[in-house]
């Protein structure tokens, strides 16, 4: 079975193109994303790892740590990192996993009997400070990741982790937010200052609480 919304992501030692490392002391208390690769110079991932260094300011504001993997050894993940930075006018400046033995790729389900391309599926897991799995994505190889669809997930967490709210469909920074059912309405006013847009009993919406 694999892993589901608030299990606890597993911890794992793996090599890395930074060295050794622990998964649980790399990522301290911050937030992380751990995302696969099927192998080097594979295209899309190549674009996608560009990607994710050219963020790294936009994850860091969010105290966010990433981390990659691909079943490669970490040699052969240094030679791709200068065709990355070099193709996708960058400096990749986090770890990849050199997972060649695929035990980080078993313990989080990232092998699939239907990926018959390449050895493992196109995984992203968010996970936060307690350790626990907040979201999960599976890409097939055709099709690059959205990183501003991961990026508004992670604001989406973040607020919703701290406030009694919801995010709607299709909301980013800014905009209003859902009030949680499990708030009376007699506790509204006390909780939301910036006042509530009663729509339906069941849907009462807000200005974003954490902004000004």
């Amino acid at each position: 079975m694999g892993l589901r919304l608030g299990d606890t992501a597993p911890n794992f030692k793996a090599k890395t193109t930074a060295g050794d490392i622990d998964f649980y002391e790399y990522l301290g208390d911050s937030w992380g994303i751990l995302f696969s690769h099927p192998a080097d110079y594979t295209p899309v991932c190549t674009t996608e790892l560009g990607k994710t260094a050219l963020l790294q300011e936009e994850f860091r504001k969010r105290n966010v740590k990433v981390l990659a993997l691909s079943v490669d050894g970490a040699a052969s993940h240094n030679v791709w990192i200068k065709d990355i930075n070099e193709t996708q006018h960058t400096t990749v400046n986090f770890p990849i996993i050199a997972d060649e033995d695929k035990k980080v790729a078993m313990l989080y389900d990232m092998i699939h009997p239907n990926a018959t391309e390449k050895t493992t599926v196109r995984s992203v897991f968010i996970i936060g400070p307690d350790k626990k799995v907040k979201l999960t994505l599976t890409y097939p190889a055709s099709t690059g990741r959205n990183f501003a669809e991961i990026l508004r997930v992670i604001d989406s967490l973040q607020l919703t982790a701290n406030y009694s709210v919801a995010t709607p469909a299709n909301w980013v920074q800014g905009e209003d937010v859902v009030i949680a059912l499990s708030i009376p309405d007699a506790d509204v006013p006390a909780k939301f200052p910036k006042g509530a847009n009663y729509i339906k009993p069941y849907l009462r919406m807000t200005p974003q609480p954490d902004k000004q």
